[in-house]
């Protein structure tokens, strides 16, 4: 490609990147809570329901008022609290309910709980603390874990992959081009993905929005390390370094392309799961990767090619100033040659380090409840906590059964049999022939005992009457957790299919692609032992969250395969002319050193999401950041290449005549 082409092309992106910007805006994605719930859940068909009942427009806010000195409540004490005040046995409690719009969502409702809790604290005499929870409670703090999310991450990542690629480079310049680059595609990624998102009729939400952007920081930088990777290794072979470019451009374009294709379809294998903030995120994350290559096949290339060999100073690259090629020396030569030696008992031992660490997937919970998704304390977890230790479970937040008035009768009898249940009382009858009953749980908020009532719960008024629903807070949180159980089932599958079907188009291989598949779950599997366990017993987290699992294993899966590209095209362009077991070496050499500063890169990023209060997103920064490494040290630099060498020319029959 000519230099005025690769301009012209470039120019055409950022302008259009602009222009796309312009027209659609940032728009109000951040400001949107996440929905875990599909449309068609019992507990989200009870929602629906419940606007057709008095009040149904309205969920209750908790205020749980109490003296700060742990007093019993005076009699001025709970006129204060306000009108309706209920009082605990022991006199050190009162709650009062705040009835909140129940469309408010995102920020829209933290703003909504900020200012009832600002309205509250003023007009409580000295003495007085009040902590407002409950269900609205609970979203607004999720809400305001992502406000200013966006920004944060930017900076923190941003900052991270900077101070990566000068130490990478040890160039006081270069990490500034492929940063910018990067930095420009996240935006327009943010802005395009969030469009398309909304376009097919799915909603983006904070969540989906931070992690796109660490998912784009991520992929691009690592598509710019190698592209630049592979022009430094060409700069010691060519004088022009614009002739150096172009070969590096050829050599580097099908990885970046190949590797880009795999990622961007496994995330739209998100688009089988049930829960909408999943299939969004899929989306979103995918239209994100799609723009962060485009911007690192044509308009990076340009930007290095008007700069030249000196934006690699003091390190200048020069003709010959290496006494052997890259892929003949150096510690990556030493260490895929020694692999080389010895393929068996290498493999072995590094398989059985893999499969041991697989162990932690037995003893990791799985399943935060309501009051343990915050790394930080939550004025609502506070406030619950305070109302659990004064009041019986349940009843500030009691699940809502919603069945026809003809039923009535043997509905409220079959409720009040079920096991776990406290009391239940009517709540209203609607106009359209449904009767509403308010249920109190002997149980946590979103535990597994308030699971098993529920589904108990339900069992027993489906079989007085089909049409009966039972909702809540609690049936909305088992919701959640039997969405995400069936998303795993459905969508780990299709991840490994499209995976698979991208390496056989890649390699035209009948054993590599299955071979690399197996143990890059393998390595996503020890990834989540380890992480689990880490996240368990080293950080004293409760449990893993019931979207981390498939959430590490689609970016462990995804991202992993990102390498094993890097190097297998490698191999396969070096084996036709070395032969099998010098080609998987030279490609070692080769790509030992981006492969490692690329996966360092992106665990660091990953490690990012931890800026963030929300339990999920740590953990998923602890696993896929540790999978990452594990794949970087241990997959692609030992296993890899032992169990190609051990396996001989015939791992790439038919596409490659490799038995030289």
């Amino acid at each position: 490609m000519s230099a005025r082409l690769s301009w012209a092309l470039a120019l055409i992106v950022v302008v259009t990147s602009g222009a796309l910007m312009a027209l659609l805006g940032a728009g109000d994605s951040a400001s949107q809570s996440p929905v875990s719930v599909p449309a068609a859940a019992e507990s989200a068909r009870a929602d629906a329901l419940r606007a057709d009942f008095p009040g149904g427009d309205r969920v209750p806010a908790i205020i749980v008022v109490t003296r700060t000195d742990g007093a019993v409540l005076s009699a001025a004490d709970i006129t204060a609290a306000g009108a309706g005040a209920r009082v605990s046995e022991d006199g050190k409690a009162a709650v009062v309910v705040a009835p909140l719009p129940a469309d408010l969502s995102g920020f829209a409702l933290n703003d909504a709980v900020r200012d009832l809790r600002a309205e509250t604290a003023k007009r409580l005499p000295p003495g007085l603390q009040a902590q407002v929870t409950g269900g609205p409670a609970f979203g607004a703090d999720i809400a305001n874990s992502f406000a200013g999310a966006n920004i944060t991450l930017l900076a923190v990542t941003a900052t991270v992959v900077a101070l990566l690629l000068i130490i990478t480079y040890r160039s006081p310049v270069l990490w500034l081009v492929p940063l910018l680059v990067i930095a420009f595609a996240d935006r327009v990624g943010s802005v395009v993905g969030s469009a398309v998102a909304s376009g097919v009729g799915l909603s983006p939400d904070g969540s989906t929005g931070g992690i796109t952007s660490v998912l784009v920081f991520g992929a691009g930088t690592n598509y710019a390390l190698l592209l630049i990777s592979r022009y430094r290794e060409e700069l010691h072979v060519r004088e022009d370094h614009r002739d150096a470019l172009r070969v590096a451009l050829r050599a580097a374009a099908p990885a970046i392309l190949a590797s880009n294709a795999t990622v961007v379809l496994a995330l739209l294998t998100l688009l089988f799961a049930s829960a909408p903030s999943n299939r969004s995120l899929g989306v979103q994350s995918a239209a994100g990767l799609v723009v962060a290559a485009v911007f690192v096949l044509l308009v990076l290339p340009p930007l290095l090619g008007l700069c030249g060999r000196k934006l690699f100073w003091p390190f200048v690259p020069t003709t010959g100033s290496h006494a052997k090629p890259l892929t003949e020396s150096g510690i990556w030569h030493r260490i895929a040659a020694g692999v080389a030696r010895r393929p068996a008992v290498v493999a072995t031992v590094a398989l059985a380090g893999l499969a041991a660490l697989c162990a932690g997937l037995f003893t990791t919970p799985v399943g935060l409840s309501q009051t343990q998704q915050f790394r930080v304390q939550a004025e609502s977890v506070a406030g619950y906590d305070t109302l659990a230790a004064h009041f019986p479970g349940g009843l500030t937040d009691p699940t809502r059964v919603i069945g026809p008035s003809a039923s009535a009768d043997a509905i409220q009898r079959a409720i009040a049999g079920t096991p776990g249940v406290t009391s239940v009382l009517p709540a209203g009858q609607s106009n359209t022939g449904l009767t509403q009953w308010s249920v109190v749980l002997d149980a946590a908020p979103a535990s597994s005992k308030a699971f098993t009532i529920v589904d108990a719960l339900r069992d027993s008024v489906h079989r007085v009457d089909g049409a009966a629903v039972v909702g809540g807070s609690d049936a909305q949180a088992r919701d959640t957790a039997a969405a995400a159980q069936r998303d795993r089932l459905v969508v780990i599958p299709a991840i490994l299919a499209v995976v698979l079907a991208v390496l056989f188009v890649l390699l035209r291989s009948m054993l590599a692609p299955v071979l690399l598949v197996a143990v890059t779950v393998l390595s996503a599997l020890a990834a989540l032992g380890l992480g689990g366990w880490a996240s368990v017993h080293l950080f004293g987290f409760p449990a893993l969250d019931n979207g981390t699992p498939l959430f590490a294993f689609l970016f462990l899966v995804a991202l992993g395969v990102d390498y094993t590209i890097f190097l297998v095209t490698r191999a396969h362009e070096e084996t036709p002319a070395f032969g099998n077991r010098q080609g998987i070496v030279r490609a070692v050499s080769a790509t030992g050193a981006v492969i490692t500063s690329a996966g360092i890169v992106l665990a660091a990023v990953f490690c990012v999401l931890g800026v963030l209060p929300l339990i999920v997103l740590t953990q998923l920064g602890i696993i896929v950041g540790l999978g990452i490494l594990l794949d970087t040290f241990v997959v692609r630099t030992v296993i890899i290449p032992a169990l190609f060498t051990l396996i001989g020319p015939r791992i790439w029959w038919p596409g490659l005549h490799a038995d030289r």
